[in-house]
Parts: C-alpha cells; structure tokens; sequence
C-alpha cells in the first residue's frame, strides 16, 4: 500500500501562508541519532515545506532570511514537556527528553497549521497525566470487536501487518502525546494468545522499534488463562506455585525478546473470561502475582474493573450491575502493589450516552487508577451518528467527587496528583480501522484527536479542541468552521434526546447495539434494565432500591438519592419515577419524553442541513462520506423518536399534549 491509500487526519499540512524565510535545525544536547529526535526533525521539515512552502537545509538559499529551529535541552523541564517561543529569528524549543522534543514539534506545526507565524509560536506544557494510551478491540483474524471503520490495520489472517501504514498511525498518535498502544482486544482468544509466545516475537517486536521512535510504549492484552490455554496446564490459579514459576519463565521470555513492552492489559472474570474468582482468590491475588513477575523488567499490569455478574435474574431487582465495580474492588483498596493500575471504566455500566461516574473513581485512595473511556460509538452511534463524545470526556474530568479537599476531580485523581501515584493517567477504547479516512465517518476522528489532546491537556475545552482538529484537517474559512464546530458541539446532546434521555440508558438494538430495542435487554441476563410499567419508569438506585447511590460520599450520595436534588440528566438512572412527575420545566416525565425525542429528531436534521451547507467549502469526496452517514443518521432519529414515543404511550396511554403523531 501506498501513503495515498488513505488520509494524513490532522497531519494534513494545508499550505496557511507563504513562508518568512528558509529553515536550518541547530540541535543542543540532544543527537540527531536519536530515533525520536530524528522522526521529530523529519516531520518537521515535510511539514514546514507543505504549510509554509519552505525548505529546511543546513545552507539557506541565497536572498532567504535564515530561520533557526533551536531545540535545546533543559533539564528543568518536566518529563514529556516543553516550551516553544517563536521571534523573528525562529523558533526556541526546549525540553528535557526525547519526547518532549517530540511533542513540541508536534506543538509548533499544530499552531502554525492553525494560523500561527512562526514569530507568534508560543506555548509550555506538560502533560496532565503520565499515561495517555489508546486500547484497539482488534482481533487476529482482522475483525475489531465494537469497530465501525473496517478491519485492523494491525492483524490479518492471524498474522501482523507492518507497513507505512503503521508509521503513519504511529504519528498521529504522536501528535497528540499519546505515550501508550494496546494492540489487541482485551477479549484474547485464538491466535492473540500467542502473541506472547516465538510465533509473533519478531513482527511484535518490529511494531514496538517503530513505537518506539515515536515515544509509544507498546502494550498486549494478556490472557489470564495462558497457562492453560497456552502453556498445557490444568489450572490459572493465581496463587498456585506452578502457575507463578510458569509466568515467571513467559514474562522473561516475553522480556528477551520484546525489551520495550510496557506491560499488559488484563481483563479477567468478566463476561466469560477466567480469573482470580475461578479459584476463589480475589482480583489483587490476580492482579499482584503478575504484577511481581514483570517488576523486575520496569513493566506494569493495568487490570481492567469491569467485572460483574452477567447472568442476572430480570425478576431479581436487588442485584444491581452498576454496584458491581465498587462492591468487587473498594474492600482492597491499598492491597493493589505499585505497579498495578485499575483501569475505571468513566461509568458504572457501559460508555452509555450518559452515565455518573463510576463511584470507584476516587471511591479507591490508596491504589493506582486510570480512566477508561470510548472513543468506539459503541452505544452512542456507530461512527455513523454524530457524536462528538469530548464534551462528556470533559463532564467526567471535572466532576467532583468529595474525595478530598481540594484535589477532588478525576483529573486530579487519575493523573496522580490526588494521591501523589506516579502510575495513572486515561485510556480510550479507539475508533480506527483500515477505512481509507481511518473512523469511518470522517468527523468521527474529532474523538480520536480530542482524547489525545485531552489525556496530555485536560484543561483544554471541548471547543478549543474542535476548532484545532477542524484547522488541521479541512482549513476553512471562519464562517465555516465555526458551523462546524457548533454541529460537532452540539451532537452529543441532540443523540441523547432522540435515544435516551434521563440517563436511562441502553433500549438499544441487542448484540450490535445500532438502533432501538425499548425492550430489546429488558428481560436479560446483562442487567440493563429501564423497569417501565404502566405508572412509571427508571430503576430505584436509593438507599431504598439497590443502595447504589450510597457507593457515593455523602455530598454525591445525598444529592443522587433524593429524586428532588438529583440533577435531571441522570433522574431514571437513580429513580423510578411517574409519568405524570413535574420536572423543573413544568413538563410531565411523559411529556418531556415525547418532546425529546420530537426534538432531537428535528435537530439531527438541523445537523445534516448544517452540513449540506458546507458542500462547497469542504473537499467532494468528504462532503459525500458524511452525507452518507447523515442520510442514516437520520433514518435512526426517525425510528428512535416514534418506537421511543410508540412504546411509552401504549405503557401509560397519556396523549401527547401537543397531538403529534404517535403511533
């Protein structure tokens, strides 16, 4: 494959002006030898000549005023950070690492991409979190469990692929300080069990050197059940010796021949896959006996908190799901060793449109955790409906949960600086595939570039991001960037009200999770359920119900557990409430239920209008892609709007009071 088999994303260098003289690089205390030094100089010069249509060499050109890129080392400069000042002379770049050199150049072409001359280039940063990482649901067959973007560009037929392609995405990542790649789907089977064993060693290895030179660690989902499945044994039980002395010989195999790894992600007891519970050993045993094996080689074990029990009796309305997380992992708080870190999913359930944030995150004090996000519209469109999911990426970072006196956010807790950890940080279950744009829908890629910026920068606005992706991918005009910034800030909410407003959640279309199913997982074993009779809907989640809200410290637990203080985002999901219940807009549940839906159905069409309207200003090939994907957007907010309102007016028979169509 050549590199015009698919797009640069946000690496893609429209010219923004003519250039104000020609380029040299000066280099101090760091080497050009460096492989990060030297992609980060390489990049550089591609991109200088494509935005600003000059050359960087070491002899300027006769006439040219000569412009000097200094990168300089200093070493007051925290880890990964830099600082970049640009005058009539250049641009200064210090740093005290690699990487640091790495993002600031990354730093210097977004600002320029976005308008900035070089004299007017400045900003220091470091990033928020020591762990920026995205986990791929890629199988070895090619597949991507929950992907809407084509195959892996990773796998294929049980085989790794490495091309152009796979620098290419190494940059991108790059460019937006990601420092951490799980290649492999957190599900392991088959043929990716292997992957720690001679079969894969040299492809895995030449996938970590070109990481590598863009400052990636990489990480391999692990299978739990390796010394069963792979290594002929009858039993995983984490504290069984021969099982220890089994990956105590893997791990330092693994470490021989991948010295690079970062370490492994494990999802273990978790819809069907073994685990510590197996033996009847907790998740620490789990956890820890990894975690010591691979200490000696700087790795760590990132343990996955979706466990729950996923044969549920519907009939059963004690046993509640969302408890699950908290009530499996809050009793060991402190027996998790160093280098563990839990990975806290941003919800108590699953990347629905809208969820509270898990109760275990800052619920656990003493142990390491980071945050686990979905890039993948598993639930929230498919990369077919818009959905620019950093504003809700952006409500978790910020939510306080009263776990400290000052430093009580999920930003400061899973960055470290709640707890003073030095291993934590935020993950995102990526949305890329070997489409030729990469996430299927070409706005799609806004939540890949946003969570990267956000994880290095949490202080960034989900505007500020938008408008940076929107310069660096399409360069349009103001007027025109600024209705698309507003289509993709207004997204995320105009999906929930066509789908499930409230915070109810899930009456999705079972097993592909695409479309409505009101009833579709209300009589499952998964344990999601709306609880919808004749009177009502939601599920009691009080001191009265499941007691899920009091997971919660007093200021959140007395705010969710009264229906009067509970913010009404998320009312269905902590009551079950009447439908003829007053919200604070005077409306009836009922009536807001009808209305919502009306409402978000006719929004998506305001969206899809909007971006008609940008056919002329944005290339014809992408103006068609998205087209397509609005087209089907809306023949979902359609069908949403009328199952939703059909399903709810049979339930209570209550008309709509503003007499539309309700079937």
């Amino acid at each position: 494959m050549g590199t015009t088999d698919w797009t640069q994303l946000w690496l893609n260098y429209h010219r923004v002006y003519e250039g104000d003289g020609a380029w040299n690089i000066a280099l101090e205390g760091f080497s050009d030898t460096d492989v990060v030094i030297s992609n980060a100089i390489c990049e550089f010069r591609k991109a200088i000549e494509l935005l600003t249509g000059e050359q960087v060499s070491d002899s300027p050109e006769a006439g040219k005023k000569a412009l000097t890129l200094k990168i300089a080392k200093v070493a007051s400069i925290s880890a990964e950070g830099y600082s970049i000042k640009g005058s009539t002379n250049g641009i200064d770049l210090s740093a005290s690492d690699a990487n640091g050199v790495l993002y600031g150049v990354f730093a210097i072409l977004r600002l320029i991409a976005c308008g900035k001359r070089a004299d007017e280039v400045a900003e220091t940063a470091s990033p928020s979190n020591p762990l920026r990482m995205m986990n791929h649901w890629d199988n070895m067959d090619g597949s991507i469990e929950r992907g809407y973007s084509g195959n892996s560009f990773f796998f294929e037929n049980e085989e790794i692929i490495i091309n152009d392609r796979t620098r290419d995405y190494a940059r991108f990542m790059a460019s937006i300080g990601i420092n951490g790649i799980v290649i492999n789907n957190v599900n392991v089977k088959g043929a990716a069990s292997y992957l720690i064993t001679d079969r894969y060693f040299d492809k895995v290895k030449e996938l970590s050197d070109i990481f590598e030179g863009y400052g990636i660690k990489l990480y391999m989902s692990l299978n739990f059940a390796s010394p069963i499945e792979i290594g002929g044994m009858d039993t995983c039980d984490p504290l069984d010796k021969s099982v220890i002395s089994w990956w105590e010989k893997k791990i330092k195999e693994v470490y021989d021949n991948l010295p690079h790894l970062g370490g492994f992600l494990v999802k273990a007891d978790s819809e069907g896959r073994p685990g510590p519970f197996t033996y009847g050993r907790t998740q620490a045993d789990g956890a820890n006996m990894l975690a010591d094996v691979i200490a000696p080689y700087g790795g760590i074990i990132i343990w996955r908190c979706f466990v729950y029990n996923c044969t549920q009796d519907w009939r059963d309305t004690k046993t509640d799901r969302a408890r699950a997380g908290y009530d499996y992992f809050k009793d060991l708080d402190g027996a998790y060793h160093d280098n563990v870190i839990l990975q806290i999913k941003n919800g108590p359930m699953d990347f629905q449109i809208r969820e509270p944030v898990s109760p275990l995150l800052g619920g656990l004090t003493k142990t390491n955790q980071m945050l686990e996000v979905q890039a993948a519209q598993e639930y929230t469109g498919h990369q077919i409906d818009l959905c620019y999911l950093i504003p809700l990426f952006k409500e978790v970072l910020d939510f306080h949960t009263h776990c400290n006196e000052e430093k009580d956010t999920v930003a400061d807790i899973v960055s470290g600086r709640t707890m003073g950890n030095n291993l934590g940080g935020m993950s995102a279950v990526i949305n890329t595939g070997n489409d030729m744009n990469w996430t299927g829908d070409d706005l799609a890629a806004a939540n890949t570039y946003g969570f990267g910026r956000l994880s290095f920068n949490t202080e960034l606005t989900a505007e500020e991001i938008a408008r940076e992706w929107i310069a660096q991918t399409l360069n349009l005009p103001k007027k025109e960037e600024d209705i698309l910034c507003s289509m993709l800030l207004r997204s995320r909410e105009i999906y929930e009200r066509y789908t499930s407003p409230l915070g109810i959640g899930w009456m999705v279309t079972p097993n592909g999770h695409y479309g409505p199913s009101v009833d579709g997982y209300e009589y499952s074993r998964w344990g999601t359920y709306h609880r919808a009779d004749h009177l009502g809907i939601g599920v009691d989640r009080t001191d009265r119900g499941t007691g899920y809200a009091q997971q919660y410290y007093p200021e959140n637990a007395k705010l969710y557990n009264d229906p009067n203080t509970c913010p009404e985002e998320l009312l269905l999901f902590f009551h079950h409430i009447p439908y003829t219940w007053k919200l604070k807009t005077g409306k009836t549940l009922i009536q807001h239920i009808y209305d919502s839906h009306f409402q978000g159905e006719e929004e998506a069409r305001g969206l899809a209008a909007d971006w008609d309207s940008l056919k002329d200003a944005v290339p014809e090939e992408v103006y068609k892609r998205v087209k397509e994907r609005f087209d089907l957007q809306l023949d979902n907010a359609r069908e949403w709007r009328d199952q939703v309102n059909s399903y709810f007016y049979r339930k209570c028979g209550i008309p709509d009071e503003k007499g539309r169509t309700i079937y």
